[in-house]
């Protein structure tokens, strides 16, 4: 009988469960903000925010933790891929990562008030009119307004309402801005065919300024043309014919601006805002909203890709502007801030 050769075992290599391999211990800052657009301090940051909305109460070792899920969500947000493709990458299945992705969501709308919100003390309504005074010399600016399309997959529900005047599927985002791009006011609720004035004129930001204005010194947020001109919100002139009228367009829209390049950093930064989102409209309006809360969380965290123009600037008091006593409109009150800032 033929002797068999005794083969030398293969060595055992070690498991691995899926997904429990922690990038964070792995990869560099930079590594880690080019997929997670968040550093390891930041990341770290966000974990202990989450905690006690993400934390899963099982004994079972196979649990995710509240990093593996932060960092499920970040790869989300910031790569803008299918949920297929961040289950295989990260080593998930694409149903566990759905609901990651909805769990951080949902934990980031919760505390969407800590982070975006409009500003009502002195000292912080002071800090901004400073801010786009000393930018623009623009004066009592308490922020700049606009709207931007989020691209969606065709919904079954009331497609029509949701193509756009550019022909494509897309949810209309209105935000306003500060001066350092931070986001104060969200309102993500509407169809791509809506226009941005009726989307002001339907939210609460509308609603607050119309029943709390009193006037010029309250401050004003700053328009396009698109927008009806009010006594808090101010837009340009169609035709500018005096040398003021045209100063205060030139001042308007560098001024406003600011809002422009947020919605551009902001896309830059979380790629799924600006790809489609193959998810159901009120999803996506949902997702805009977390990433609006880690916008403003990098921004007060120095995180990279963020515009840094203006950032750090202070002064003790806004600039004066006189008390306005005529008719109390928008057009009275663009005339009368014209005049005075912008005449010489």
């Amino acid at each position: 009988m033929a002797a068999f050769m005794m083969l030398p075992p293969r060595p055992r290599k070690d498991r691995v469960f899926r997904g429990t391999i922690s990038h964070l211990t792995n990869l560099n800052d930079d590594e880690l903000r080019r997929r997670y657009r968040f550093g390891k301090d930041s990341i770290a940051y966000l974990c202990n925010l989450l905690q006690d909305r993400l934390s899963r109460h099982t004994n079972k070792a196979t649990a995710l933790t509240v990093e593996q899920q932060v960092c499920i969500a970040l790869r989300f947000y910031a790569s803008g891929s299918f949920l297929q493709v961040i289950g295989d990458t990260l080593g998930y299945d694409k149903g566990t990562v759905s609901r990651v992705v909805s769990d951080v969501t949902d934990a980031l709308i919760d505390i969407k008030d800590d982070f975006v919100s409009w500003p009502t003390d002195v000292d912080s309504i002071n800090r901004i009119k400073c801010g786009f005074y000393r930018q623009c010399n623009f004066p009592n600016v308490l922020g700049c307004i606009d709207c931007t399309h989020v691209r969606i997959q065709a919904p079954s529900d009331d497609e029509p309402s949701y193509v756009n005047r550019k022909g494509y599927h897309s949810i209309n985002v209105q935000a306003v801005c500060d001066f350092e791009g931070r986001f104060t006011n969200i309102f993500a609720n509407w169809p791509g065919s809506t226009h941005d004035p009726h989307i002001f004129n339907t939210s609460t930001l509308s609603n607050y300024l119309q029943t709390n204005h009193r006037g010029l010194i309250d401050g004003v947020i700053l328009g396009d043309s698109g927008y009806a001109c009010r006594t808090f919100l101010l837009t340009p002139y169609a035709n500018p014919t005096e040398r003021h009228q045209q100063r205060f367009n030139g001042c308007h829209a560098s001024t406003r601006s600011v809002i422009e390049r947020t919605f551009g950093i902001l896309k830059r930064r979380f790629h799924v805002l600006h790809s489609e989102v193959r998810m159901k409209p009120e999803k996506v309006c949902r997702i805009f909203g977390a990433c609006a809360v880690l916008h403003n969380i990098a921004l007060s965290r120095n995180e990279p890709l963020v515009n840094d123009d203006g950032a750090g600037v202070r002064l003790d008091q806004p600039v004066q502007v006189p008390t306005f006593v005529g008719v109390q409109d928008g057009r009275n009150t663009r005339e009368h801030v014209a005049r005075v800032f912008f005449s010489n």
